[in-house]
């Protein structure tokens, strides 16, 4: 500003030199102050002389230097007092990279609306000082503000006069959003109105008169004092959206209302209006800041609304929010002070003026420092939202264990804490294909079938028919299932996964819950922790209390199917008493023909494994040893556990040689093993150890025979006699038949195998004992059930697709 004469108002604080480096044509002593130069202007002022910013702590300090070192202003701070009368000779012409821009000449009007650009930085060592001053007005009366409806109405009011495209509204067609004037804003509007119409006034006076504007924002701190920081935020919000709705009210309306039109003309709106384009850096950058303001004020909503019960000043997050409150209350109320200031300059200015671009970079600067301070803000935010989240998560999986350890009248209490939370009608009826409400199941017995997405098709089809076979021919369903879906939130929800689900649900004829995003997170550590849910379904039955009569009767439907009704552990305590080790158990309904053999006390084979070259081998002296003792065999292949498409392999060469009989249903296959394991965790939720049961001796002694590599056999005679082996064994002692195919007259060709296989059981063996799921439950030994000593333990993890 060759020739012109400095006012020596401080600058706004946060401001960078490139606003007036990128001028030419100014003496270097005018642009020293703004481009952190020393000159003989301001060298030798006193440090009293300054206008200090202070922090209420360290924290509050980095919060009103943008936070971080890294976000700073590229400006050097600069520290001045009001400098004297400055007269210099024209400056050379200087250009910064990337290009120059033409100063124009500023008029005395001009020059005082943007009196206080030319403020100093405040340096770090006076943010104590200022911060102080700004403590000091801080005293609330305890008076409650709804700032989050009046914000609500605020950034309606910016977002309606957003002045980036002067257009002609069609105001007779817009919709109203009632939301915003809903009648409680009205009732507290009326409180404060005239409190705003007093800070907008302040702020309109200040502002023309081209006052300081760390001056002016005091001011408003001082008119504010009674209110709480975020109360100081929001009015002083929608005093300036009062002036700044009224102005663009009036730029919108002055070509189509006269009275719009008599204002706009002596505001001489007209020539902004018709020079938008020009004036679009300006007004870019303004609605930067205003989105900015909104966006930090937001924040500082949201911590005060922060639940009292979960999150307490102490807490070292929250401690350090309200530390750097104040501060973030300054930097929006001086903005606010600054786009008042630039709404002001723009009536009656000058088309020569329109196209200076320096009210541009005072306002970037301050939004720049506002979106430091909201990233702030929102990783506090973030901090804390999951503290109370945890907080919250262990208070309800607190309550659910309190709910399932009280009696209750009926099981509303415990089946909406587990599955209604979120939603009046959580469930979908598969019957009907409607959603229900969680009340269909008041006073009923109902089981909870627990899993993932990953149910097979073969385990799906045996549930919906156990659940049709004990629902036939009644009226009314004498229990209710309600499937539960567990899906790992670690990962995303998508359209693939959305359809499984719905595919799924479809084909279930009992109720399922309507999306598994209903399971809150205490539920599904409810689950785990207490219920011991790893995967593998479970099903779990309360009784018409919602008290829990089973933990899991997945196992004994697998192995008593409907029989098992009503599904609880005093049942199926029942039902062991009644079992003993035989055939007809271990194969039960899955082969009606097998079954029919058994019953007519032929002699039958049951035999695994997926060594097709040991099957070949086995079969064949299998035979030879039933031709040469007369005696007719039954010999039928099941396959072994997990190995779908390899036993898949054995059962095509099986049946192109002709070795034996086998289950041509892969589903036989899969039952028949599922059950051997179900008796397991049966008699393991019973507490039965091998040492003291018999049929949990057996049922051992066949999963280590699936667990070998070799192949196995069991022959029996009706449900008389029964002998088993494992492969290797059971070849060796057919390869001795001569030695002993005498006794088989004599004794039978069961007992004869089996006291020939007393030569081959050696001390010498190994066997491996597979047992999926449900690890929470198994005991620290399990003994062999060849030799009865405690067997080592390993952990397998397996993926297999086969």
């Amino acid at each position: 500003m060759a020739g012109s004469t400095s006012t020596g108002k401080p600058p706004l604080p946060g401001l960078t030199s490139p606003a007036t480096a990128a001028m030419p044509g100014l003496t270097s002593a005018a642009r020293s102050p703004l481009a952190g130069l020393t000159s003989p202007a301001t060298a030798g002022l006193t440090s009293t002389a300054r206008l200090p910013l202070a922090g209420l702590t360290s924290l509050a300090k980095s919060a009103m230097a943008g936070l971080t070192s890294t976000t700073a202003a590229p400006a050097a701070t600069l520290t001045s007092a009001p400098a004297p009368t400055l007269t210099s000779a024209p400056a050379p012409t200087l250009t910064s990279a990337p290009a120059a821009t033409t100063a124009v000449a500023v008029p005395p009007k001009l020059q005082l609306i943007r009196s206080d650009r030319g403020a100093h930085l405040f340096s770090s060592s006076d943010d104590k000082a200022v911060m102080k001053q700004i403590i000091a007005t801080h005293s609330p009366d305890g008076r409650e503000i709804d700032t989050r409806s009046l914000l609500r109405l605020v950034e309606d009011i910016l977002q309606r006069a957003t002045p980036t495209v002067v257009v002609t509204p069609q105001t007779h067609l817009e919709l109203l959003d009632d939301g915003v004037h809903h009648i409680d804003v009205v009732g507290m509007l009326e409180a404060i109105a005239y409190t705003i119409h007093r800070i907008s006034c302040e702020i309109t006076c200040k502002c023309s008169g081209g006052g300081d504007a760390h001056a002016t924002t005091m001011v408003l701190f001082n008119s504010l004092s009674s209110y709480t920081w975020d109360a100081k935020v929001v009015i002083s919000m929608a005093a300036f959206a009062v002036s700044y709705g009224e102005f663009w009210l009036t730029a919108q309306l002055h070509t189509v209302n006269p009275l719009a039109k008599s204002v706009a003309l002596l505001k001489q709106l007209p020539d902004i209006l018709e020079n938008t384009d020009a004036l679009r850096p300006r007004f870019d950058a303004l609605n930067n800041l205003i989105k900015a303001m909104l966006d930090v004020t937001k924040c500082i909503i949201q911590f005060k609304d922060l639940p009292s019960d979960y999150i307490s000043p102490e807490i070292p997050d929250m401690a350090m929010a309200l530390t750097h409150i104040p501060t973030a209350v300054y930097w929006i109320i001086r903005s606010v002070v600054a786009c008042a200031s630039q709404m002001i300059s723009l009536i009656g200015l000058g088309h020569e003026y329109i196209t200076a671009t320096t009210e541009a970079w005072e306002l970037s600067s301050l939004a720049h420092k506002l979106r430091n301070i909201h990233e702030h803000f929102m990783k506090q935010l973030e901090l804390l939202y999951r503290y109370i989240g945890e907080k919250k998560h262990v208070e309800a999986f607190q309550n659910l264990v309190r709910l399932f350890e009280t009696v209750h009248i009926d099981n509303m209490k415990i089946l909406k804490a587990l599955i209604s939370s979120k939603d009046e009608l959580p469930l979908f009826d598969g019957a009907t294909k409607k959603r229900v409400s969680v009340e269909v199941l008041r006073r009923k017995i109902v089981i909870l079938f627990i899993s993932d997405l990953d149910i097979s098709a073969e385990e799906l089809f045996v549930l919906i028919q156990i659940y049709s076979d004990t629902q036939q021919g009644k009226n009314e369903r004498s229990y209710e299932v309600v499937w539960l879906p567990v899906t790992d939130r670690h990962f995303p929800w998508d359209s693939s996964k959305e359809e499984t689900f719905n595919r799924m649900a479809s084909t279930m004829p009992w109720y399922s819950l309507h999306h598994p995003s209903l399971l809150e997170p205490a539920v599904l550590r409810y689950l785990r922790e207490i219920w011991h849910f790893d995967k593998r379904p479970l099903m779990v039955v309360l009784d018409p209390q919602g008290k829990v009569v089973c933990p899991n009767a997945l196992h004994m439907m697998w192995i008593w199917g409907s029989l098992a009704f009503p599904f609880t552990s005093n049942r199926e305590e029942a039902l062991w008493k009644n079992e003993t080790w035989r055939l007809e158990f271990l194969v039960d309904e899955i082969d009606p023909v097998l079954l029919g053999w058994i019953q007519e006390g032929r002699h039958v084979c049951l035999y695994g494994g997926e060594d097709i070259a040991w099957i070949r081998q086995f079969t064949t002296a299998m035979r030879k040893v039933s031709q040469e003792a007369r005696v007719p065999l039954e010999m039928v292949y099941v396959g072994k556990s997990g190995s779908k498409d390899r036993v898949k392999r054995a059962i095509a060469a099986i049946e192109k040689e002709k070795l034996s009989g086998y289950w041509q249903d892969p589903v036989m296959v899969w039952f028949f093993w599922v059950r051997l394991e179900s008796m397991w965790h049966s008699k393991m939720q019973q507490g039965q150890t091998v040492e003291q049961d018999e049929i949990m001796r057996e049922v051992v002694t066949m999963l280590m025979f699936d667990g070998g590599d070799e192949g196995w056999a069991v022959l029996s005679r009706g449900s008389l006699e029964m002998v088993k082996a494992q492969g290797r064994k059971m070849m060796d002692c057919l390869a001795q038949f001569d030695s002993w195919k005498g006794n088989v007259e004599t004794e039978g060709l069961v007992p004869a195998i089996k006291n020939a296989l007393i030569p081959f059981k050696t001390a010498e063996h190994c066997n491996r004992l597979i047992l999926p799921g449900d690890i929470g439950q198994i005991k620290e030994q399990v003994v062999c059930a060849e030799c009865g000593r405690p067997m080592d333990k390993f952990v397998l993890y397996r993926c297999c697709n086969d």
